[in-house]
């Protein structure tokens, strides 16, 4: 069990660091053609860029916040609850974000199916956008992994991983 929560919280702590690093990205490209256009060397295909980086950020970094216990919630009520209705609601609480994360998951995958078949690309670049799924697919699977290791260890809620 151990193994698993100690290989879980690293590898969601690797994509959240890759998450943020797809933010600076973000920022870089946008501070680049801002300038660049002010001596006339523009960024082609800075929307395109700009928007993979953004999705791949948000996506690889949801992960952390459900291994964390950083997304919003109600701890306060269940805190002054008993030990046993404390439990029951966290496990309530995980099996209802598994089958939201599982659901979201599934219907994604479809979807990344569909564009993978079609060969949508964007516009600027001609990106696939079947790679701007990938991150919200692996975020996803993150997520399902990362809910079941918050549950089985609540001390690390709301603490550095």
């Amino acid at each position: 069990m151990q193994i698993f929560l100690t290989a879980t919280r690293r590898a969601i702590l690797v994509l959240a660091m890759l998450g943020v690093a797809a933010y600076g990205a973000a920022a870089l490209v946008t501070v680049a053609d801002v300038l660049g256009r002010r001596v006339g060397l523009p960024i082609d295909g800075v929307v395109d860029l700009v928007q993979l980086f953004v999705v791949t950020g948000a996506w690889l970094v949801m992960p952390w916040a459900f291994c964390s216990g950083a997304h919003v919630g109600v701890d306060f009520l269940i805190t002054r609850l008993p030990r046993a209705p404390q439990i029951l609601l966290r496990f309530l609480a995980m099996l209802a974000a598994l089958a939201l994360l599982g659901a979201m998951l599934w219907l994604g995958y479809g979807t990344f199916q569909q564009r993978v078949m079609f060969g949508d690309r964007s516009q600027q670049l001609g990106i696939p956008i079947s790679w701007f799924w990938l991150p919200l697919l692996i975020g996803l699977g993150f997520s399902l992994l990362g809910a079941i290791a918050a549950f089985l260890s609540p001390q690390v809620q709301g603490q550095e991983l």
